[in-house]
């Protein structure tokens, strides 16, 4: 199941794109399918035919993962009273 992620590279902007699966620690690239930015436009740094990116995880600052329509409820240790 593809997850899509927002990734956050250095001295860019973030780019929003499609994972087949999350990157391992021993991963030295991260591969992405439909790149975008978060309101769905061309990213202005990728050509606008391009499909699918490969970055080098040294590039990126961090990575959010968005939460999809069906992920499970999360559990909450404590009680409404």
């Amino acid at each position: 199941m593809p997850h899509t992620v927002f990734i956050h590279l250095m001295n860019q902007d973030p780019v929003m794109m499609d994972v087949d699966e999350l990157p391992k620690p021993s991963d030295y690239l991260i591969v992405g399918q439909n790149p975008r930015r978060r309101d769905g436009k061309d990213v202005p740094f990728i050509l606008g035919d391009v499909t699918t990116v490969y970055f080098p995880i040294h590039q990126i600052s961090f990575i959010e993962l968005m939460p999809s329509g069906d992920d499970e409820e999360v559990f909450r240790p404590f009680r409404d009273s």
